[in-house]
This record gives C-alpha cells, structure tokens and sequence, in this order.
C-alpha cells in the first residue's frame, strides 16, 4: 500500500511538475523531457497507438523502445519495460534499455575478426571483448527518425566506415509497426559500400507484471533443443550442446526463478541466464519462437523472428542502483531480455550462419514481440 502511495504521489508531481497544457502520454510520459540535443543531432519522443488503446513510445536516442503500455488480465494497461523518463538519464546513465542494438549484437571475441583476408580489431568493452558493437555503439547513436502515421515509426542512420572498428558505411533503416493485434513488428534494413558484418536486435527489458521486482515467477518458453555455451568471460566456446537434462531447458513453460540458481556451471558463468539458443524454428517467423507469461498479470509476450538464434538475458547485473521510470528502483533479475540474433562471435565462427553483408546486397532482420492475456490465469 505504502508503495502504491508513493507512485501516486509521484504522478501527480509529474503533472504539477509539467509545462502549461502538455499532455501526458499513457506510460507518464511527457515529451518535453526528450526534446533535445545530443552530439548536434535532435532528439524526441515518438508515440505509437493501436485502435485498441495499446502505446508504445520510442526515442531517437539509440532507437529505443520506452515504454509498452498493454492491458492485463484485468483490462489495466501495465508498463512492461524497463527505463528512463527523460534523455539526460539516458544519456548519463549508461544502459541498453530498449535499445536497437548495432552494428553486430551480442560479443565478437577480443573484438577481432577477419573478411576477405583482411583483418579487423573492433574496440573492446566487456571483459576485453567488443559488446553490443562497442563502447559507443548504435545504443548511443542518434537516429533521424520520420513517423509516419500513429502506428509506423522509421528511424535510420549512416554508421560511417570504420566506426567502432567496424567496415564500411552502413546504411541502416528501422520500422516499428503497431499492429491492431497489439504486436510490435521490428523490421531492420541495412546496406554497405564494402563487405562488413551486421546483426542488430532490440533490448528491451521485459517485466510483464509492470512493477520491476523481479521475473522469478515468469515463465519462460523457448522453442530450441540447443544452446550455445559461455566461458567465465561470456564468451562463446564454439560448441552447441542439447539443452535436454540440464537447466537450459525451457522447450516447455518453466519458471525462471526455479533453477536459474541450480549448481550448473553455465548458470555460474553467466551469473544466471545470459545465453544464445539455437532455434528449431530455423528463420521461420511466421512460428513462435519463444514465450514469456506473467501469472500475476495475465500479459503473455510471444516472440517471433527470421534469425537462427535468441539471447535470453535475465538482467543478473541490475544491482538497484539505477532508478527508472516512476521512480523505480531496478533490482537484480527485475527483468528478461529476448534478443532475436545471429550467433554471437558469428564473425569468428564459419560454420555458423553468416553475418557477412556485402555490397549489391540488403540485409533484413525481422522481430516481432505479440502481446496477448492468458485467459488460464485467474482474475
């Protein structure tokens, strides 16, 4: 109760708080606070609705998704990812909350790899390996962004040769769609002037029950009989070992919190789960790929993708320090990422699917995150 009453407070000084006449989004969003500048490129807030009331709100700033406004099994509309409620915190407090992550997702080993007999040495930023394209990767770009109705978003942006390391000028493109189904269609394009690798995704953070206290209780579905194992250093070890028997299972509905802690060694170098698995659905989207359901609210999130492979990440670094929207303080496994993908470390990797994009060619990577309420769930 005591918690209820501090969020209401907090509401409603956002409301005092707020310019003469702006009108909140549904989330408690005020775009003033994204109206900016950032490396003299202009950033704002952009805001997609669906004819059944679902928002979802997006900024420029690394093409990032908000916050998703989707109703439970109550028909109250619940904001179900983690994140900030102004650009400055964005911008001053490091994160990939609901980023568009680019060029390559995920780690490429000791950021070093090779094409076409030339080699390339990528700049490092986790445990001396190149994360997430880099120190300054796509997550800190600001995109050009054009909406084109109340439902489509396009952002794009040129990574120029040799940005992070990395190729050749990249021409990239990103749609979010709002679908009267209440899904999010991701839809990212790229082209290069020279042979370079790409793989981007989206990070969002995911807590379905809409308060950020952890996902213990979530229950998770992924359609893979393999994974892709870690080193200490989360490193890919080249193998692709059965999920059958060990922790890594989740071909049927399992909660996260009942063996993320188990004595396996994968869970112990990932620090719970921070793994790729290898999907049975091999690019076929208009299959399921993975599910994650909340029985507190009732809100199901199916995913759905092109891409051979997922990372689920279960937020085990968020240690409460950070303060998100609302007030929020985001707790260790608050939260569970789905990021669609090639493998990672792909580059390195020959026998994996390709991430090569050359000149003349057009790389397409699609996601779809589909919302739905689970009628099993009790009112």
């Amino acid at each position: 109760m005591k918690r209820r009453n501090l969020l209401f407070c907090f509401m409603i000084l956002l409301v005092a708080c707020s310019p003469k006449g702006e009108k909140m989004t549904k989330s408690g969003l005020l775009k003033s606070n994204f109206q900016s500048e950032v490396s003299g490129k202009k950033t704002n807030l952009y805001v997609l609705q669906n004819k059944s009331g679902m928002e979802v709100c997006v900024t420029n700033f690394g093409g990032r998704i908000v916050s998703i406004m989707v109703p439970d099994k109550d028909k109250k509309f619940r904001d179900v990812v983690l994140g900030f409620d102004s650009i400055q915190d964005y911008v001053n407090i490091p994160s990939d909350f609901g980023a568009t992550i680019g060029r390559y997702a995920n780690r490429i080993d000791h950021g070093k790899f090779a094409l076409d007999g030339v080699s390339y040495q990528l700049l490092c930023n986790n445990y001396g390996h190149c994360l997430h394209g880099g120190p300054e990767g796509f997550q800190y770009r600001v995109y050009d962004a054009k909406q084109i109705d109340p439902q489509h978003l396009e952002l794009s942006y040129l990574s120029a040769d040799g940005e992070e390391g990395f190729p050749g000028d990249l021409s990239c493109k990103v749609t979010f769609s709002l679908t009267d189904d209440d899904a999010i269609d991701i839809l990212y394009e790229a082209q290069t002037d020279k042979p370079t690798i790409v793989n981007m995704t989206n990070h969002s953070y995911f807590n379905l029950d809409g308060d950020a206290r952890s996902n213990a209780n979530h229950l998770l579905m992924v359609d893979a009989d393999y994974y892709t194992p870690v080193d200490s250093t989360f490193m890919t070890t080249g193998e692709i070992l059965p999920v059958e028997n060990t922790p890594m299972d989740f071909r049927t509905y399992t909660t996260i919190g009942s063996r993320i802690d188990a004595n396996f060694q994968q869970l112990k170098n990932g620090h719970g789960y921070d793994h790729n698995w290898v999907l049975n659905t091999k690019g076929d989207i208009t299959h399921k790929c993975a599910s994650l359901k909340s029985p507190a609210s009732g809100i199901t999130l199916d995913v759905y993708t092109n891409e051979p492979g997922i990372q689920v990440y279960t937020g085990n670094f968020l240690d409460g320090s950070v303060v998100g929207k609302r007030g929020i303080s985001y707790h260790k496994r608050a939260s569970v990422c789905l990021e669609t993908q090639k493998y990672p470390d792909s580059p390195n990797k020959p026998e994996w699917p390709s991430p090569v994009l050359r000149p003349g060619e057009k790389y397409v990577s699609h996601c779809i995150f589909k919302f739905s309420v689970d009628k099993t769930f009790k009112k």
